[in-house]
């Protein structure tokens, strides 16, 4: 039922501009449709990972649900867990009309969006109204473009959500705001992640919970960069780290609108977030949680970030290619999977071919 819902859903929403489309697919989730129960549980695909319980290791990335409008939808689709924003303080406009530009051939997306959102006050009362239930939904954090102090903006949002976010996620690298990947740059990375952690403890010890913090960090870093985010994290005790942003990279793609700024999202990234993921598994060690995010949009792609170092995945544009039941089929597929071939748990994948992506060059 769900394949023959997506393919009548693809090509409705292609025929709308791809804001308008977005528009629409959050308005269909919001009243309930399409009308579909989650795939069954298997236990093998569960994992706990920074003191979270995940039923499966498929989440949907950040940038979809910007306001936490649909976090409860996006789990019942098949989603492990569900990751809102990005969001800022102030609500924010983003950058001008239009922003999104689809590449069918290539299987990817241009955005420039600027962190369009309704701001922190908005998404709050939405997830305070579902504090109690049962799912991990994260909230991504960001700056406004206009802010005197974008890092006094990262503060703001551990305060603001640390109650009510099964974890957080702190973006510095949407190429879409100007200068905000320079948060990247080690000596800013060490101020910031030092002032957000000393937040998140202090709020941790108000509460009693010290929510999970994790860094997302862009694909177009060199292995210099990786090498100091790394050490920064380690230093800092950061609790995971989400690999990767979309990329300003354009190889090989083919269609017109691949000559619009913006990130780059889809299937050309898988290669390069991939290495990227392995390559920072080697320099984190086992134990820090990643989540490999970048090009996912079958079961054998979220194996393969399983495989090179992530313990979970997220996907995004996936969807807009394959329909609102991608989920559902990679959540059975990874199931069938890990029943077929008699694995205990999905985690016993972790790292296999670790090796030989973190051994490929970063061009």
């Amino acid at each position: 039922m769900m394949r023959i819902l997506d393919g009548l859903t693809q090509p409705l929403l292609f025929a709308f501009d791809p804001e308008r489309a977005h528009g629409l697919s959050i308005a269909a989730l919001k009243s309930g449709i399409p009308f579909c129960s989650p795939p069954p549980t298997n236990p093998k695909l569960s994992q706990t990972i920074a003191g979270l319980d995940f039923p499966n290791p498929l989440g949907m990335a950040a940038g979809y649900d910007k306001n936490a409008e649909v976090s409860d939808a996006l789990l019942r689709l098949g989603f492990g867990f569900a990751e809102c924003g990005t969001v800022t303080p102030k609500p924010q406009a983003g950058n001008p009309k239009p922003r999104i530009f689809r590449l069918p051939r290539d299987r990817a997306v241009i955005n420039r969006l600027g962190f369009n959102n309704e701001g922190h006050a908005a998404a709050l009362a939405r997830l305070s109204a579902r504090k109690d239930r049962a799912g991990i939904v994260g909230v991504n954090i960001g700056a406004n473009r206009d802010s005197p102090d974008r890092m006094a903006d990262y503060e703001a949002g551990v305060r603001t959500f640390a109650e009510v976010a099964s974890y957080l996620t702190v973006n510095i690298s949407s190429p879409n705001t100007a200068g905000l990947r320079a948060l990247q740059d080690r000596e800013s990375l060490a101020e910031l992640l030092g002032r957000i952690m000393r937040v998140r403890d202090e709020k941790g010890a108000q509460s009693g919970r010290k929510v999970p913090v994790f860094l997302k960090i862009a694909p177009d870093l060199s292995e210099e960069s990786l090498a100091d985010i790394a050490a920064e994290m380690l230093e800092k005790k950061v609790d995971g780290l989400i690999v990767s942003n979309t990329t300003l990279s354009r190889a090989g793609l083919r269609e017109p609108a691949a000559s619009e700024t913006g990130g780059l999202s889809g299937t050309p990234l898988f290669e390069r977030s991939t290495i990227v993921l392995a390559k920072m598994r080697g320099l984190v060690g086992p134990k820090l949680p990643i989540i490999g995010v970048g090009g996912v949009h079958s079961v054998e792609t979220a194996l393969e970030k399983i495989r090179a170092g992530a313990d979970l995945v997220q996907l995004y544009t996936g969807m807009i290619f394959d329909g609102p039941g991608l989920p559902g089929r990679i959540a059975q597929g990874l199931a069938a999977y890990v029943d077929a071939n008699g694995i205990g748990s999905i985690a016993e994948i972790r790292d296999a071919n670790l090796k030989s992506w973190a051994n490929r060059p970063l061009s």
